[in-house]
């Protein structure tokens, strides 16, 4: 006599459901809204010590003790509306970014803060302060542009297309250039450092295996 299987659900054998918070979908939306909630938690104390965290972690141009605040700055903003106005984009682009690849999408962000402010570092104009999410708001567009082509999936091409058509506007519209308080430095360097990440952490594809010689000789042909 055999015995059938029960049928029952293991969860240790069994893909999670697509509506799963341990779904990509699931961690993807999770880790971006754990990410805003701090940037908003970090907003209350900021404007509850009188705006110090501001000037205490932002970037100060070319200052060398300024260094580690290419660390601190993308999590201080000016005000609420500051926060409120990159707190959209950085959640779509960010959710769509790391949906396939949660480590991924860690190192690529990590890239984008770190050559985004150090953009700002070099290149903005003395006697300023820089801070706030924007460059890393243009890193994820970046990334979002370039991904689909340096790894060369269909899925990722499309949605490479999507996100051009959808922000390549208003992007270009809200880098800055000679506009008071808004530094186009940081958002460039930001949209640099996403195209980079994009290069560095590409899919690595496997190379073909070359034939395994003959060793036996080849007989010369006769025509």
């Amino acid at each position: 006599m055999s015995i059938q299987p029960s049928g029952r659900f293991d969860p240790a054998t069994q893909p999670p459901d697509d509506g799963s918070l341990a779904s990509p979908l699931g961690r993807a939306a999770s880790l971006m809204l754990a990410i805003l909630a701090l940037l908003w938690i970090v907003e209350l104390v900021n404007a509850a010590t009188g705006r110090d965290l501001g000037q205490a972690g932002g970037i100060r141009p070319r200052d060398v003790g300024s260094l580690i605040d290419v660390v601190t700055a993308p999590f201080l903003h000016g005000n609420v509306a500051h926060l409120a106005g990159n707190a959209v984009a950085l959640f779509s682009l960010g959710f769509i970014a790391a949906v396939p690849n949660l480590r991924k999408f860690l190192l690529m962000t990590a890239i984008v803060i770190v050559v985004g402010g150090l953009g700002v570092w070099l290149f903005s104009k003395s006697n300023t302060v820089s801070i706030g999410a924007s460059g890393v708001v243009f890193g994820y567009f970046g990334y979002l542009l370039l991904r689909g082509f340096v790894d060369r999936r269909p899925v990722d091409v499309v949605v490479s297309i999507g996100i051009a058509l959808a922000y390549a506007y208003p992007m270009w519209h809200s880098i800055g250039f000679g506009v008071t308080n808004i530094s186009w430095q940081g958002h460039l360097s930001g949209l640099v450092g996403g195209m980079l990440a994009a290069i560095l952490l590409r899919q690595r594809r496997p190379k073909a295996k070359t034939a395994e010689t003959d060793p036996r000789p080849t007989l010369p042909t006769v025509e």
